[in-house]
């Protein structure tokens, strides 16, 4: 049994066959130890190894040798020797970071939510939203995604920082092409040091919308979270869109004459409306507590369009965590919560107010865009402490949704937690400065005479980073990219490595009248980065178009956002800028406010093709993206992995 436990751990394979408690509390056999010490010399040889590989803490425990074990003929025994095999054997086996097989399977079904509207959706193992995927800190997992659809699509493990592995990242034509239907594509998903709330969703024009789920990274075996209170249990929020109509036919015909999709009929709580939404019948989620609990509240945004306040009657709230990684703790009523982002909250079922036994949680939109439309109604579930659910109190607090300053109140309170256990490492010192402009652009119609395109004074809609339009290519730019380091021969790269870091021309970025930059340029562009270069990156929103906040997600990375303000970025290099090199939020997705900055730094050591985009699908089909290449390092730690062996989706 103990080798079969040591040759699943070569595996790397989870495997805990001894507990304190069973190994010390219960009759121990000379067999047992026999065997500890014929293998001793394995063990060390698999300890040493592991602590060089392993990609969790090495916890390794002292054990008191039992009294039972003196009358156990072991008296001249090396009992020092006996345990320091069991201790590096319960160090190893707390070490040993899990692997799990997992099966998306992906296909049509009709869902009746709204006003029992029924919609073909899309869905993950017929789930709305899709399975939650539960992992410890530093485990793997092995995703098959089975594409049983009408249409080719991607998976994004959003906020996964994939390290060496961006062939499992999945937006399409970045890393990969479309898995096609009736094909298959295994995902490797390699967790490294995020802990906390993340989530998945497919990474394909609008398919998003139905698909997606939550991904819960719990501390590594052993550790407890870092709060004053662990908490009692959790619920998973995830704030979503439905639209009445088929999504895909609706995209396509937008598209086409280069105009925005129609706003989403209801935004959602877990797949439900709830109350606000003109219903005569209510499609709501239920969040059953226990009076005196404290939940951890695990909140994703797989919302299209819309920034989002969420809070809930009766009930103060505390933000503990965003993105992967942990906050100091924020007391606070609301939050707001852009499209990409996760936060984790803990709450307590304390509350009786006037006999109230259940509280509505509601996330209404939040949208400083200047004429776009919007859905301005509410969504909500029920906080229910037990028994029938009547007349739930609603919570009138919320700021409205044209309310800047409650969305710049609550984002500048966010801070990372930055302990000894969870540290930073904020790059103070920077090689490479890059600005980049944001905007919504426009093109000219290319509609055939007597058709009318569906733009800003009849011209196509477009979107940018420094005034360049990104086109997705032909072929996933991952394979074009490594096929030229590696292979002898290769075709022409379907990309250019001229991303400029500056605008092409400067100007007053957030001045009033800027009708001259409407016009951008097209192209696939590229920024190469040098390995282990530590970047800034400010992102700089305009006056173009229609301005309004940007919620920017870059893939590979988390990053520390070290300053953020409204008009325009200073850039004279002497100007010293109100930085937090201390305790900056350490996040993947960032709302750039309207008219505003942001400025963010990271350390570049995770070598690939990583995609740069608005997290508005409004946008990023309009070309809101770009792409940083990391190239490899010197040594094979700080390089690439291979492709998968079985090959990656054909285009």
């Amino acid at each position: 049994m103990l080798f079969k436990c040591v040759k699943k751990c070569f595996e790397n394979t989870c495997c805990v066959l001894f507990k304190r408690d069973r190994f010390l509390n219960t009759f121990l056999t000379l067999q047992i130890f026999k065997i500890i010490l014929m293998a001793r010399r394995l063990v060390l040889q698999i300890a040493l190894k592991t602590v060089g590989e392993c990609q969790t803490s090495v916890s390794i425990f002292l054990y008191l040798v039992p009294d039972s074990a003196r009358y156990m003929g072991l008296k001249n025994m090396d009992l020092g020797l006996a345990f320091l095999g069991y201790l590096f054997l319960d160090g190893l086996f707390l070490c040993i970071a899990a692997e799990h097989e997992i099966t998306f399977d992906l296909r049509e079904k009709v869902v009746t939510s709204l006003c029992n509207k029924s919609e073909s959706l899309l869905l993950v193992n017929e789930s709305y939203p899709g399975p939650t995927l539960r992992v410890r800190k530093g485990d793997t997992a092995y995703i098959t995604v089975n594409n049983n659809g009408l249409y080719g699509l991607t998976v994004h493990w959003h906020g996964v920082k994939q390290p060496k592995n961006p062939w499992s990242d999945g937006p399409e034509y970045i890393t990969q092409c479309p898995i096609q239907p009736g094909n298959s594509f295994t995902y490797k998903v390699i967790f490294s040091d995020e802990e906390g709330t993340l989530w998945w969703h497919a990474h394909s024009d609008w398919t998003r919308a139905t698909v997606y789920g939550a991904i819960v990274v719990e501390p590594a075996k052993g550790k407890l979270y870092p709060f004053d209170k662990q908490p009692d249990g959790e619920h998973i929020i995830i704030l979503g869109e439905w639209y009445n109509g088929y999504l895909r036919t609706m995209l396509e015909a937008a598209m086409r004459i280069g105009a925005d999709v129609a706003p989403s009929d209801a935004y959602t709580i877990n797949g439900q409306p709830g109350f606000s939404n003109d219903c005569y019948i209510e499609n709501i989620t239920i969040f059953e507590v226990a009076r005196g609990n404290t939940y951890l509240l695990r909140i994703v945004s797989a919302v299209m369009n819309e920034e989002m306040f969420f809070g809930i009657a009766g009930h103060n709230i505390t933000v503990v965590g965003q993105d992967g990684a942990y906050l100091k703790p924020i007391p606070t009523s609301y939050i707001m919560i852009s499209p990409g982002q996760t936060m984790d909250v803990l709450v307590t079922a304390n509350n009786s107010i006037d006999g109230h036994t259940s509280y509505y949680m509601v996330a209404t939109p939040y949208s400083d865009s200047g004429g776009a439309p919007f859905n301005e109604k509410s969504t909500s579930a029920v906080l229910n402490y037990g028994g029938l659910i009547y007349n739930p109190l609603y919570p009138e607090f919320l700021p409205d949704p044209k309310n800047t300053d409650a969305a710049d109140a609550f984002t500048k309170q966010i801070k990372t937690l930055a302990t000894e256990e969870h540290p930073i490492d904020v790059p103070q010192e920077i090689d490479e400065r890059i600005f980049i402009t944001i905007s919504v652009n426009q093109l000219p119609c290319n509609l055939p005479e007597g058709e009318k395109c569906g733009g800003p004074g009849g011209n196509m809609h477009a979107s940018t980073l420094n005034n360049i339009s990104f086109q997705n290519p032909s072929v996933d730019i991952l394979q074009a990219y490594y096929w030229n380091l590696t292979a002898s021969t290769a075709p022409p790269l379907p990309f250019d490595t001229d991303f400029p870091a500056f605008p092409p021309v400067p100007f007053n970025y957030t001045a009033g009248d800027n009708a001259q930059y409407q016009f951008p340029s097209l192209g696939t562009k590229v920024r190469m980065i040098e390995y282990g270069q530590r970047v800034e990156i400010v992102f700089q929103g305009t006056n173009i178009g229609n301005p309004e906040n940007h919620p920017i997600h870059l893939h590979g990375y988390s990053f520390y956002v070290v300053g953020r303000g409204h008009g325009n970025f200073d850039t004279d290099p002497n100007y010293k800028h109100d930085y937090n090199l201390v305790d900056p939020p350490r996040v993947n997705t960032i709302g750039v406010p309207k008219n505003g900055w942001v400025a963010i730094r990271f350390k570049a050591d995770n070598p690939g093709v990583w995609f740069m985009h608005c997290h508005l699908e409004k946008h990023a089909i309009y070309g809101m993206a770009g792409v940083l290449i990391v190239k490899d390092g010197d040594n094979d730690q700080e390089k690439m992995l291979p492709p998968p062996k079985d090959g990656m989706p054909k285009c």
